[in-house]
C-alpha cells in the first residue's frame, strides 16, 4: 500500500521513527552519522572525497549523493511532499519533517555532555559545542576574526561589504546586524 505524504498513516509513521536513534549498525570513520544499509554509508563517504558526479540541470549545484540531487530539484519545482500533521508547513524531504516535528513534540534528543543542553537539531548541538572548546572554524577572509558558527562570519561579512539587512522599526535607519 503507498501512502501520500499527507495520510494519517505517514504522519503515524514519522512520529513513531522520530524518538528512534539506534538500529543504524554503519557508522561513517570520518564523522559521528550512522546508516541503516552498508550502501548508504558507501553513497555517503562520497561527502568526505568531495567528489559530487550528480549535476543540477538548472543551475550550478552538484551532489554527491544522487538522492539529494532528487531532494533539491524540488526547490526548482516548488514541489513539497511532506507535510505536517499538527499545522500547515511542507517540506521537500522527509528529514526535514522529522525535525520540524520536534517542534510540536519537545523532543530534543541532543545533548551537551559538559552541561546537558539538549537540542532538537544535531547541528545545533555541534555549535553549542564550541562555547565549550573554543573552536572557532569559521574565519573571515577580510579580517582576523573568527566564529564558532558560520551563521555569526555570514553576518560579519555584512560589515565588510556594507550590506545592511535590517530596517529600524522607528526610523529609515538600517544596520548590517539584527541587534542593533
Amino acid at each position: 500500500m503507498a501512502l501520500k505524504s499527507n495520510s494519517p498513516q505517514l504522519c503515524e509513521i514519522i512520529e513513531h521513527f522520530i524518538p528512534h536513534t539506534e538500529g543504524r549498525p554503519y557508522q561513517c570513520s570520518h564523522c559521528d552519522k550512522t546508516f541503516l544499509t552498508n550502501s548508504h554509508l558507501k553513497s555517503h563517504l562520497k561527502t568526505h572525497t568531495g567528489e559530487k558526479p550528480y549535476q543540477c540541470l538548472h543551475c550550478p549545484k552538484a551532489f554527491s549523493i544522487n538522492s539529494h540531487l532528487k531532494i533539491h530539484l524540488r526547490s526548482h519545482t516548488g514541489e513539497k511532499p511532506y507535510k505536517c500533521c499538527s499545522c500547515d508547513k511542507a517540506f521537500t524531504n522527509s528529514s526535514n519533517l522529522v525535525t520540524h516535528m520536534r517542534t510540536h513534540t519537545g523532543e530534543k534528543p541532543y545533548q551537551c555532555s559538559f552541561c546537558y543542553k539538549a537540542f532538537s537539531i544535531s547541528s545545533h548541538l555541534k555549535g553549542h559545542m564550541r562555547t565549550h572548546t573554543g573552536e572557532k572554524p569559521y574565519h573571515c577572509s577580510c579580517c582576523n576574526k573568527s566564529f564558532s558558527v558560520n551563521s555569526n562570519l555570514k553576518s560579519h561579512m555584512r560589515t565588510h561589504i556594507g550590506e545592511k539587512s535590517y530596517q529600524c522599526n522607528h526610523c529609515d535607519q538600517a544596520f548590517s546586524i539584527k541587534s542593533h
